[in-house]
């Protein structure tokens, strides 16, 4: 009689994604979570590439960002490792991860949207289900213990440890754990609004409208211990009446105002710090979008001056706000105290009236602090774009006449700035002083004619007004400086809105593709096309790219420098493209990469064109190395600049394939050199590198992509005949189709 099955572990109970189904699983946690997704979102997706654990996850994971950024979210890759994993799972969510192990035959997904008391929210197929953390946990890592458990068994075995007992296993769990401690035992990737979501969208993510709420709330409730304790002392000092009652309340309403005071300071700094982060990731997001023929035209001083005004905004935007809430909260206590007191509700409706007043300073404040920035930003361009060109401007320019402009420029801005000194004396002198005279002369008129209304002015009722007009003064003089903070953030606001628009321009993003080809749209013209209406090259493959009758002209420019460019590109293709400096040249490379956008034809990867694949997906199939003055090395370690278009943090592989290639192309007596090998630092803060090994470290870079088509733009210029000949032979041993872009 056979013995029953062992029931499953609590392992196989936890609901999995098939990994054919990952773009439904992002498209069900999306949704889970309340995250903004594009309209076009909620057709069928494709399934993604096969996964299996001994094959690479790059096409799984480029499959998953491009999915993540078709539905209108952001699918950010991470790390769980073997010792962090539990806490990761605690802290982390939305999120999906590969589990290594196979189950029922194939690796899986485990989707999330995050843990409470102890338990993980797993998201399956069917629905919702709270799962013990250390149940997912043990989900993720089975595949790797499994593997590290058998070693460490043989390990024990040869050491002669008996088989049984709790010694053995106590021993084999902390050597597992010991060994797997900083090893990736999955890949996760964290499911976030994707950052051209709408700003209102991400404010809500970190619940700004609450929290500002509670921190006006607690400025409230302190403001009114404070008064009411005063309140309490005043009358009992008027009543003659200061016993240890009135001061025993009077003590403990002003103890009252130190945790309300204490956690709206650390309320406030926590608010500070989440907003920061909001705008300094829309304005670094903002930047990178940005469009690259107006990156190429504005200069250097403009952009140094961006930064400048970047962390305007957010410093004195959130510090101004911050003050003129506080500010306002302090007037309406003001305006309720002065209608309590001897001038009534006419002293309370001169503080109205005097705040107009500073309504208007604070205009005339704003308008002379424009005039005074655009100055300012002008001299910081002119500065920059001057040392930037300083040599030329030494050998072109006579001596004499060198600093000519730039006198003007300083006598115009020594202008401005008196003109903002005396805007900014009239908003933060003149507002709370002059309200003090205006106060008093109030209280004043109220006692001299207080006989004649027949409301005698009582010592309670002038001390309340007295009270009333000083706190008005305070109020007063912090909204000067809240004021003046947002007039500076207001102008700052106006610099930087461009990089806060490119962040909310959604880019073209096209359905996520398992393979390669996908559907194919049919080619235009006579260029031969396969049965299914594909373009192919002259051999009959499928075209690696196809482009025909492009045309492209900067701006207004006529006419326009490229007109009617037509190629077919098949794998196996080596072409030369070589003509005068301004022929279109690199206009064209820079077409066929993605990097602009054709005024008018038609171009195509496989068949499929740039808005169905998306710009990741255009830019996986074609790479370009631009010439020189276009292309950076990094401060950081040379296999970080080589592996800039793959992947990051690399696996070891990575760092293999990126050696052998250095070494093909000639670099190896350079990685010989450099102490710490390809994680040298280099750039300008580590080794220098000359124009040949730059050139070669941008090819290998392009390389290293593995792209359909790669293009070099002028690659070769800097190369001695030797290195050139060994350069060309990596070149044309691993590139799939090539193009080079060189001097007749």
């Amino acid at each position: 009689m056979n013995a029953p099955p062992p029931s499953a572990p609590p392992t196989a109970r936890i609901p999995c994604w098939p990994a054919a189904r990952a773009g439904d699983a992002l498209r069900a946690l999306a949704r889970a979570a309340g995250l903004a997704q594009r309209p076009e979102g909620d057709g069928e997706l494709p399934a993604a590439p096969r996964l299996t654990p001994q094959g690479s996850p790059a096409p799984f994971i480029g499959f998953v960002e491009d999915c993540a950024a078709f539905l209108g979210v952001e699918a950010e890759p991470f790390d769980l490792r073997h010792g962090e994993v539990e806490r990761l799972l605690g802290r982390s969510g939305p999120a999906l991860a590969i589990v290594n192990g196979p189950i029922e035959g194939e690796p899986r997904l485990l989707a999330w949207l995050g843990a409470r008391r102890g338990r993980l929210q797993v998201l399956g197929p069917e629905g919702l289900k709270a799962v013990p953390l250390a149940a997912a946990r043990a989900l993720l890592c089975a595949a790797r213990e499994a593997n590290e458990t058998r070693e460490v068994d043989a390990l024990l075995d040869g050491a002669g440890v008996p088989a049984a007992g709790r010694r053995r296993s106590r021993l084999r769990a902390s050597l597992v754990a010991d060994r797997l401690a900083h090893q990736t035992v999955a890949r996760g990737f964290g499911i976030a609004e994707a950052p051209s979501a709408p700003l209102a969208r991400a404010a809500r993510g970190v619940r700004i409208g609450p929290r500002v709420a509670l921190l006006l709330g607690l400025h409230a409730l302190r403001y009114a211990a404070a008064l009411a304790g005063w309140a309490l002392l005043g009358r009992a000092v008027l009543a003659s009446d200061l016993d240890g009652r009135w001061l025993l309340a009077f003590l403990a309403l002003q103890a009252l105002v130190i945790p309300f005071q204490l956690l709206a300071t650390w309320l406030a700094g926590r608010l500070a710090a989440d907003v920061g982060a909001l705008v300094k990731r829309r304005l670094l997001i903002g930047a990178l979008g940005l469009d690259p023929e107006q990156v190429r035209h504005r200069g250097v001083g403009r952009f140094l001056g961006l930064v400048y005004e970047s962390s305007a905004v957010e410093k004195m935007g959130l510090a101004g706000g911050f003050t003129a809430a506080l500010a306002t909260i302090e007037l309406v206590v003001s305006f309720v105290v002065l209608a309590l007191g001897a001038g009534g509700i006419g002293h309370a409706a001169s503080l109205v009236g005097w705040t107009v007043v500073g309504a208007a300073l604070a205009r005339r404040y704003l308008q002379r602090r424009q005039a005074w920035t655009e100055r300012r930003l002008d001299l910081t361009y002119d500065l920059v774009e001057r040392l930037a060109g300083h040599r030329t401007r030494l050998a072109q320019e006579d001596p004499a006449h060198h600093h000519d402009e730039e006198d003007g420029a300083l006598d115009e801005y020594l202008r401005e700035s008196r003109r903002l000194d005396r805007a900014q004396l009239a908003l933060g002198a003149v507002l709370p002083w002059g309200w003090l005279l205006v106060g008093v002369a109030g209280l004043l008129v109220a006692y001299v004619f207080a006989p004649l209304t027949g409301a005698p002015a009582t010592a309670g009722r002038l001390a309340t007004g007295l009270g009333g007009v000083l706190l008005a003064q305070r109020a007063l003089a912090r909204l000067a400086e809240g004021m003046t903070q947002i007039a500076g953030a207001v102008i700052a606001w106006r610099e930087v809105r461009p990089l806060f628009a490119a962040a909310t321009r959604s880019p073209a993003v096209g359905t996520p593709l398992a393979g390669e080809g996908g559907s194919h749209a049919g080619a235009e013209g006579d260029a031969p096309v396969d049965h299914a209406g594909a373009p192919v090259d002259h051999a009959g493959a499928p075209a690696l790219l196809e482009a025909r009758e492009l045309t492209y002209g900067y701006g207004d420019r006529a006419p326009p420098v490229l007109r009617g460019a037509t190629l077919v590109i098949g794998a196996g293709d080596r072409l030369l493209v070589a003509g005068a400096s301004g022929g279109g040249k690199s206009t064209l490379a820079s077409l066929l990469a993605g990097l602009r956008i054709p005024s008018s034809g038609t171009l195509r990867a496989r068949g499929l064109d740039r808005a169905t694949l998306g710009a990741n997906g255009w830019r996986r199939r074609v790479v370009s190395a631009p010439q020189l003055h276009e292309n950076h090395v990094f401060s950081t370690t040379l296999a970080f600049n080589l592996l800039l278009g793959r992947r990051w943090p690399p696996e070891h592989r990575d760092l293999e394939d990126a050696e052998a290639v250095c070494r093909e192309l000639g670099l190896g007596p350079l990685l010989d050199r450099m102490p710490a090998g390809i994680l040298q630092m280099v750039g300008e803060t580590g080794w220098q590198l000359s124009h040949g090994e730059r050139s070669r470290l941008f090819i290998a870079r392009a390389l290293l992509q593995g792209s359909d088509l790669l293009i070099l733009d002028e690659s070769f210029a800097a190369l001695d005949p030797p290195t050139l000949e060994l350069a060309m032979s990596c070149v044309l041993e691993r590139a799939r189709a090539l193009m080079i872009i060189a001097h007749p």
